[in-house]
Formats: structure tokens, sequence, C-alpha cells
């Protein structure tokens, strides 16, 4: 189609609303821009830069921005991930406190025996660590395999290029910090276990 036919039945305009240049090199691309700038200027008519009536776009400028929506993006889902590590690590330390209570005897026939209070300490917070780091393989087996038949799916039915792929560096710093989450929530549980009278602990009922 004509582009004077375009401008004038489509879209309803008498100029060019974009112009797309290619440079040899990224070395030119910053001295083709003023000299793009420059030109349209002289063509408008424009002496102060303020009053520009257009606006060139780089492709540095494209990755400039994608990458302060990334940023952006990855900002706001590590605070939603931070939030729920809480609220897991939350519920994590309750069900450690139930435990505490409902092994009150068991902690008081250890203590009994001999155990120390470190042997109770380091007990529970091992527990707690089994626990969360337990779950932690749980989400990586999960999530491993919901993005394999997710790739099967995009690859096979819709015709996609889309390769699947299992960074073990995120799956070993997600079972860390699974395990970091175990550690510092059943801290205090631990020390709660650990600091139980033992004649008190066997009265327990």
């Amino acid at each position: 189609m004509p582009y004077s036919t375009a401008q004038t039945y489509l879209l309803g305009i008498d100029y060019y609303n974009e112009v797309m240049a290619k440079v040899e090199g990224p070395e030119f691309v910053a001295g083709t821009v003023e000299d793009i700038k420059s030109t349209i200027r002289e063509n408008h008519n424009i002496t102060d830069p303020k009053k520009d009536d257009f606006f060139v776009v780089t492709q540095e400028g494209l990755v400039s921005q994608i990458s302060t929506i990334i940023g952006a993006l990855t900002a706001f889902l590590s605070s939603v991930v931070a939030i729920a590590l809480v609220v897991g690590g939350i519920g994590v330390m309750n069900i450690m406190l139930v435990s505490v209570t409902e092994r009150t005897k068991e902690i008081g026939l250890r203590k009994a025996l001999g155990a120390t209070d470190k042997d109770i300490l380091l007990q529970f917070l091992i527990e707690a660590i089994m626990l969360t780091a337990f779950g932690g393989i749980i989400g990586i087996i999960s999530g491993a395999a919901l993005s394999l038949i997710a790739s099967y799916i995009l690859r096979e039915f819709m015709q996609l290029d889309w390769v699947f792929s299992f960074p073990f560096s995120a799956a070993l710093l997600g079972f860390g910090v699974s395990a970091l989450v175990g550690l510092v929530f059943g801290i205090y549980p631990a020390r709660k276990a650990s600091r139980k009278s033992p004649m008190e602990a066997l009265r327990y009922e």
C-alpha cells in the first residue's frame, strides 16, 4: 500500500509517525541520535530542544526501561516471598511449640536420664530444620515437575521453542533458605524445651 494512501485513509495524518534507522555498530548510536535530532529540529524550525515535537528511542533506551521494569518486578516478588517466608516460619514455630508441649514428659524423662539443656535444644532445633528442609525439597520437586510439564505442553501443543531448564544453584538456594527458616524460627521452641525443669516435666499431665 502506498504510504500516502495509508496516511490519508487509514491514519488520517500527513506526516510519518515512525521512522526506523539502523547504524553500522553500537559506537555510532549516540552520534546518529544527535544527527537525527538536529536534522528534525532544523526541518521543524525548532530552536529549543525542550519544545521537540518528536522523540528518539534506541535499543539501549529500551534495554534500560526493561531493566527498570524487571528490577521493580523483582523487588515486588522478593517482598512477597519474604512475607510468605515469615508467615511460614511463624507456622513452623507454632507447630514446634505444640510439639514441645505434647512431649513435655519425654523432655523430662530425657533430662532425668542425663540429657543436658544443649541436647534438648539441638534435638528440637534439628527437627525444625528437617521439617522446613523437607518442605523445601517438596517445593523444588513440585516446581521442577510443573515447569517440565508446562514446557512440554508449550513445545508439543503450541509449537513454541520452549526448553526446560533446571538451575541447580536456584534449587540449592531454595533448599538453604528453607533450612534457614527452620533454624531461625525453631530457636525459640527449642530453647523453651531445653529450659523445662525435669521434675515439673515428669509431673506434667
